[in-house]
């Protein structure tokens, strides 16, 4: 079986402690803020089956936007180039209805 390419991936960067309370994103990978650079680095030997190369787009979501904002810059950093977040974070999809779509 070949193994389709991955073209973006959506990573929830919340603290355990705030995903809890506010609830999950469907279909998105739960990469904590303090791991994300290495999990999503293609070239660590932690990185996540996701991470094949620097072409991913990584879409990356908190609960307001702020710290998904300089998360997708330290993806930047390290060559991701497509790296980028959801403005107004989880708060943002919830208050327009968006997770109720994606469930």
């Amino acid at each position: 079986m070949t193994q389709s390419r991955i073209d973006r991936a959506l990573a929830d960067a919340r603290a355990r402690l705030q995903r809890l309370p506010a609830g999950q994103v469907p279909a998105a990978l739960v990469i904590e803020r303090n791991v994300l650079e290495w999990r999503c680095d293609p070239t660590s030997d932690a990185r996540l089956p996701q991470a094949v190369d620097d072409d991913v787009e990584w879409v990356l979501l908190c609960s307001q936007g702020y710290t998904s904002s300089l998360a997708a810059a330290a993806l930047v950093d390290l060559g991701l180039h497509r790296a980028t977040d959801v403005i107004g974070g989880y708060q943002a999809l919830s208050d327009a209805g968006v997770l109720a779509e994606l469930a």
